[in-house]
């Protein structure tokens, strides 16, 4: 299935199943403050605005559908940027402890204000290079085009465990870049996205590298 407009995109989110009551209203809202902070930053591709249900909102969301059902993970979200997927998934369900890491100034300035209009009380922004976050382990990792595979597992693999779920949005390379990782033990496969035919998501669990004891 690929949302093929933006009616269907947003009917597609207003259907999720497990999704906050008051969902929509705060990306409605999400949708409105980023066109408007988009003129004063460059947080998205201008273009993008007129597709921003099926480009920016539906894309973070389909996350949550490898999620396992009746659960609340500890969620770390990779350069959060723009506040996707992190402010989608928070947007949707609030009750999850959520922690955006980004260290440009602006778009930490931006994150706060919107979670703090959205009223996402436990979405945190980690306002730093992720280097210097401190090392904890979560339940799930997310990052849109955060960085290429292998340099992203370098990066975040400390705050991983066998069991932690990893949802890795990597557009139209995903396939590509899975095929190429080397050095690591892990379960990750391609799921196709419901925004692009040609886009996929790296999901999966990951071991760790490859004849290491750690």
């Amino acid at each position: 299935m690929i949302l093929a407009d933006e009616a269907a995109a947003r009917r597609w989110v207003s259907e999720l199943p497990g999704r906050d009551g008051a969902a929509m209203e705060r990306l409605d809202l999400l949708a409105t403050m980023l066109a408007e902070e988009n003129a004063r930053q460059n947080l998205v591709a201008a273009s993008s605005l007129d597709r921003v249900w099926q480009r920016h909102i539906a894309d973070s969301a389909q996350l949550l559908t490898h999620v396992p059902r009746g659960t609340s993970p500890v969620w770390l979200d990779l350069g959060t940027g723009a506040g996707f997927p992190g402010l989608v998934i928070a947007a949707l369900r609030p009750d999850l402890d959520i922690t955006m890491v980004e260290s440009r100034a602006r778009r930490i300035e931006w994150l706060n204000r919107a979670r703090e209009a959205l009223g996402l009380e436990r979405a945190k922004v980690a306002g730093t290079r992720l280097e210097s976050v401190e090392a904890r382990a979560v339940d799930v990792i997310s990052g849109r085009a955060f960085a290429p595979l292998d340099a992203l597992l370098t990066a975040s693999a400390r705050f991983s465990t066998g069991a932690t779920l990893w949802l890795l949005p990597k557009g139209r390379s995903a396939a590509k870049e899975l095929a190429e990782l080397r050095g690591w033990s892990h379960l990750f496969h391609v799921e196709h996205s419901v925004t692009d035919s040609e886009a996929g998501i790296v999901v999966g669990t990951l071991a760790g590298r490859k004849g290491s004891k750690a």
